[in-house]
């Protein structure tokens, strides 16, 4: 799915879904068969490169996005470091390493089914804060499924339909926020890639 031709806006929570009303928190993103949660995160990282935040993914060495479609949405690239690690449960840990050098405003962890231990929860939570980074997990569940845990601040769900013949909708139905009132909506109109067209 390429990243967002136009936003079609937010309802209810009209500065939520940014990078500055983000930061310092962390964020789980899931979705199941029509997820978005991919189109979603790399919207995210495209506007921090556009802010001048440096933005990091993290992944399993198994799974990760597909470069030119993150490309042809906007993404650059040469400027976004993917660590790629053996064992999902080094995916904490690389996160923790990336969150505590201060140097990001943006970490991607692509869970997937991953599970994450509360202590490395509330690590990654208390250097979130410290740093003012968005740590960002995608997770692979549905939405009636828990969040990876209770330190998580914000838990969206991410789908994607057909608007239009090279159009799709990208929904984030936020299920949970500590800050707002949950119940709001955050949706994009993207161009899907070649195969969905």
């Amino acid at each position: 799915m390429s990243l967002p031709a136009r936003a079609a806006g937010l309802r209810h929570a009209p500065s939520a879904w940014t990078l500055e009303g983000l930061s310092g928190r962390l964020v789980e993103i899931s979705g199941a068969e029509d997820s978005a949660a991919l189109t979603v995160a790399l919207g995210l990282v495209r506007q921090a490169q556009l802010l001048g935040e440096p933005a990091a993914w993290v992944t399993p060495a198994t799974e990760t996005f597909f470069p030119p479609d993150a490309a042809a949405g906007g993404v650059d690239l040469a400027a976004l470091p993917v660590v790629r690690v053996p064992d999902p449960r080094a995916l904490p840990r690389a996160a923790d390493q990336l969150a505590r050098s201060g140097g990001f405003g943006l970490v991607v962890v692509d869970l997937g089914a991953a599970r994450l231990p509360l202590a490395a929860l509330s690590r990654l939570m208390g250097l979130a804060g410290r740093h003012g980074v968005l740590i960002l997990f995608l997770t692979d569940k549905s939405d009636r499924a828990p969040s990876i845990g209770s330190l998580v601040s914000l838990r969206g769900h991410a789908r994607r339909r057909r608007t239009g013949p090279d159009e799709f909708a990208c929904e984030v139905a936020v299920l949970k926020d500590k800050r707002r009132p949950p119940g709001w909506t955050h949706t994009e109109v993207c161009g899907g890639p070649p195969g969905l067209m």
